[in-house]
């Protein structure tokens, strides 16, 4: 009965979590119904989506702890390595038992990890992140997509700005930023904020 009373709980608190809205809305990897904790959260789900390293992941996944002190973790990460690593936003700084998460992490076959401030928001790419994820339901028709992958194998990578002369049946920057998403193409979203001459290059699969 405990253990059924647990998992109630736990269900009851991430179905109302999925009721709360936080932008940007669209996701790339996510596997499952996108569920945040808070905004901070959120931010941080939207780096997931932008890191090649990331196959997906998912949103509050289950209780690590126990009946009398569950501990929800903000997300279960999938890497392209074939690991699997908890993820805490920094907000959860304060209320963590980090020895405890990484004992029951690696009960689990996973790491665990706590971000800090600067690992989300020190620097441009969750800028970047969050301007590209506004256009992460775009679809790109097969032809826009045709014209710029050849042009890009014929010059090897071009800014932004003339890459976009190659959408003709779509929003242009919708476009660029949905293949981006979706690993067609490539930009630097370290280096600055997205720019008309920000280089764009193609990713060989």
């Amino acid at each position: 009965m405990g253990i059924a009373n647990s998992t109630a709980r736990f269900s009851a608190v991430r179905n109302s979590q999925s009721f709360r809205i936080f932008h940007p809305v669209a996701t790339i990897k996510c596997d499952g119904v996108p569920v945040y904790r808070s905004q901070v959260a959120r931010d941080v789900a939207c780096l997931f989506d932008v890191d090649a390293a990331v196959a997906s992941w998912c949103g509050m996944p289950f209780n690590l702890g126990t009946e009398n002190q569950p501990v929800v973790p903000d997300f279960l990460v999938a890497n392209r390595d074939g690991s699997t690593t908890f993820v805490d936003a920094p907000d959860r700084a304060p209320s963590v038992d980090i020895a405890m998460m990484e004992i029951e992490a690696e009960r689990n076959g996973a790491r665990y990890r706590l971000l800090s401030h600067d690992d989300v928001y020190d620097g441009f790419r969750l800028r970047n992140a969050k301007d590209l994820l506004r256009y992460g339901n775009q679809m790109v028709p097969l032809g826009d997509r045709i014209r710029l992958l050849a042009a890009l194998d014929d010059v090897g990578s071009m800014p932004l700005q003339e890459c976009l002369k190659a959408f003709l049946e779509t929003k242009p920057v919708a476009g660029i930023a949905a293949l981006i998403l979706q690993g067609f193409v490539d930009v630097d979203l370290d280096e600055g904020p997205i720019r008309p001459n920000t280089m764009v290059r193609r990713i060989v699969r």
